[in-house]
């Protein structure tokens, strides 16, 4: 029986996941999430899947249909630390299948090797040249959209906090934050309750928070932790995923109620029975496949209405 998880798939692979190592070793856990992106299965063929170069900053264009769509500046998760245009493929595959949008992944840069706010800058930088009409995206889209899970959530909320206070003409339309830290001082109830045993230990957490800001003192600062920001006041409309057993769920998701208190137009869903990460996990379980469809899906009806 699945006991808490949504099916049995999902149960069976947290408990063989092995624990969290006392002392993390970035290198090491690179190479077990490349080892894990090379296993998963290919994502839907697309029209065009492109590499390009942002300035310096290497990017993916996924293109699923010819003509005019809305495009998803896509933000991927990883502590910050781990993480790669590789190791999200198949996701942005599907989800740009999915929601009939363009989706340019980011390889923003990482931490300990640049800490914040390197990575920060990368996603601003981005929607900036997203903004100014790119010849190598062709056609300017209609409507931008800016996505992220886990540590991208992150990103991608402060890029639209920090677009709303420069540069407004570069603000996309929509947020989209899947299952992002908006905390890392991990005040909220779920980062006790959920502490290990769903996949995601909060040591590990730590160890990421701590490569990226080594300052803890500084995990407060609202540059840092979203959760934190005074003003929430005109940011772009929000699409919150969170997952029930995520030792993040909780601050997400008061996230998302502080920015619907501001005004912002959220949409808010907990994907129940699931854990953080399961839109990388639906080689492993069919709840979380089914899940991707549903992200995809929230994508589109906000993008385009249907």
């Amino acid at each position: 029986m699945p006991g808490p998880f949504a099916d049995d798939e999902l149960a069976a692979y947290v408990a063989q996941l092995p624990p969290t190592p006392a002392e993390p070793d970035v290198a090491t856990l690179r190479a077990v999430n490349a080892s894990r992106a090379r296993a998963r299965s290919r994502g839907p063929e697309m029209l065009e899947v492109r590499d390009l170069l942002i300035g310096e900053l290497p990017a993916r264009l996924y293109r699923p249909v010819a003509g005019p769509v809305p495009l998803v500046v896509y933000l991927h998760g990883g502590g910050w630390t781990i993480g790669s245009l590789e190791s999200h493929d198949k996701l942005c595959r599907r989800l740009a299948a999915g929601s009939g949008a363009a989706l340019l992944a980011i390889d923003y840069r990482l931490a300990p090797e640049h800490p914040w706010p390197a990575s920060v800058d990368d996603a601003v930088a981005a929607l900036r040249w997203v903004a100014s009409a790119p010849a190598e995206l062709g056609e300017a889209p209609a409507v931008v959209a800016v996505a992220g899970d886990s540590a991208g959530g992150t990103l991608a909320a402060l890029a639209c906090l920090r677009l709303r206070d420069e540069d407004a003409a570069a603000r996309p339309s929509l947020q989209v934050l899947l299952y992002a830290n908006t905390d890392l001082a991990g005040s909220c109830p779920s980062i006790r309750e959920k502490a290990r045993g769903f996949g995601l230990d909060v040591a590990i957490v730590r160890f990421y928070n701590a490569q990226w800001v080594p300052d803890q003192a500084r995990w407060t600062d609202p540059g840092i932790s979203p959760l934190y920001t005074p003003d929430l006041d005109g940011l772009p409309a929000a699409l919150v995923v969170t997952a029930e057993h995520d030792p993040l769920r909780d601050e997400c998701e008061a996230y998302a109620g502080r920015l619907r208190q501001a005004g912002v137009e959220v949409e808010h869903r907990r994907e129940a029975g699931l854990i953080h990460g399961f839109l990388t996990l639906d080689d492993v379980s069919p709840a979380c496949s089914a899940a991707v469809d549903r992200v995809a899906a929230s994508l589109r009806a906000h993008l385009t209405g249907s």
